[in-house]
């Protein structure tokens, strides 16, 4: 398409109002090559530092999620590209990323084989505050759950007072909780005592960034929850006395979808059941069946009950009702400080 030469234009506006009309002008017959155009503009941001790259990023990302939805059969050929962007230092570029990810999970299920990997990029600052020169420091990491690391860091040498920045890129795979152990190992110069080793903090890996709500009938949902062999029920533990109260709190906890309808939910018979929904970025299905109660005569007692949670996957059980509990927990610590 001839308009999208004007994107060799630097300036923002320009680049945006051409990117505008593209999208009005573009038909079946040219989709092929405006989104080749767009995905070959994506890789030079890659190669060019500019104020306004990180911006331009997030409009060619935005177009792209735009012509996916608009022409949905070349969405096979995006994906792969934009999901290396998952991890971009322009938050707002990656944000929009996870969004569209978000979006084909649900919208087209043929692509989830295509998302498989996520990428976690640590940025690890080591600041030499000896009057040392410390030799082979390296950045010495181990994973935990289904995390993979790309490659080894590099040793360095750190002058006394010294610092340097080193990088590590991890791939998750998988919804499983996920743990990141570090430590750092260095050698001092003209010492001869073995090598000194720092113990860093663990990094325990959010799964709720992974998950997003996602909805299905009834007679897919018994299909699910017949076929599916991981089962992890959790006791529901927590100070709050609404039966509503908690269902809104853990539908905000774990990003699942509430399928059962408001009506069948309103009401006060001092118990309530409901049936959840939820999948990964990686394809994983999640289903969570609700049942909570409280006595009539006890209006301060809290909710009691429990949460069945179904999954294709022994991680995705599992890691869903560690959440669930870490955030009762949460709640229980907010409680008891107030």
């Amino acid at each position: 398409m001839d308009v999208l030469r004007v994107l060799s234009s630097p300036d923002l506006e320009v680049r945006k109002k051409t990117l505008n009309l593209a999208m009005e002008l573009v038909s079946s017959r040219n989709i092929e090559e405006m989104v080749l155009v767009l995905k070959k503009e994506v890789s030079k941001t890659l190669d060019v530092e500019h104020e306004d790259t990180g911006k331009y990023r997030q409009l060619l990302v935005r177009t792209l999620h735009s012509c996916c939805i608009k022409f949905p059969d070349v969405a096979a050929t995006v994906i792969p590209v934009l999901v290396d962007f998952l991890s971009d230092t322009n938050e707002l570029a990656a944000t929009d990323v996870l969004v569209f990810v978000r979006e084909a999970i649900q919208k087209f299920e043929n692509l989830q084989p295509l998302i498989i990997e996520y990428d976690i990029v640590l940025d690890v600052l080591i600041v030499n505050q000896t009057n040392d020169t410390l030799q082979n420091c390296t950045l010495e990491l181990a994973t935990l759950g289904d995390l993979k690391l790309v490659e080894k860091p590099q040793p360095v040498v750190l002058a006394p007072k010294d610092f340097c920045s080193i990088k590590a890129n991890v791939k998750v795979a998988s919804t499983e909780n996920g743990i990141i152990f570090g430590n750092i190992v260095y050698d001092v110069t003209g010492a001869a005592s073995d090598r000194n080793v720092v113990v860093l903090n663990d990094i325990h890996i959010d799964i709720m960034d992974y998950i997003v709500p996602a909805t299905c009938n009834d007679s897919e949902f018994m299909r699910m929850w017949a076929e599916f062999e991981w089962e992890n029920k959790v006791t529901v533990n927590t100070p709050l006395t609404d039966l509503s109260e908690y269902l809104k709190h853990l539908l905000k906890s774990t990003n699942m979808k509430c399928l059962t309808s408001e009506k069948a939910l309103s009401g006060q018979c001092g118990f309530m059941a409901a049936n959840m929904y939820a999948k990964s970025i990686f394809g994983e299905d999640a289903l969570a069946n609700l049942s909570i109660e409280k006595p009539f005569n006890k209006p301060d007692a809290p909710v009691a009950g429990h949460i069945r949670i179904r999954a294709k996957s022994q991680g995705m059980a599992l890691s869903l009702g560690d959440k669930i509990n870490m955030t009762q927990k949460g709640t229980q610590t907010k409680v008891a400080a107030a």
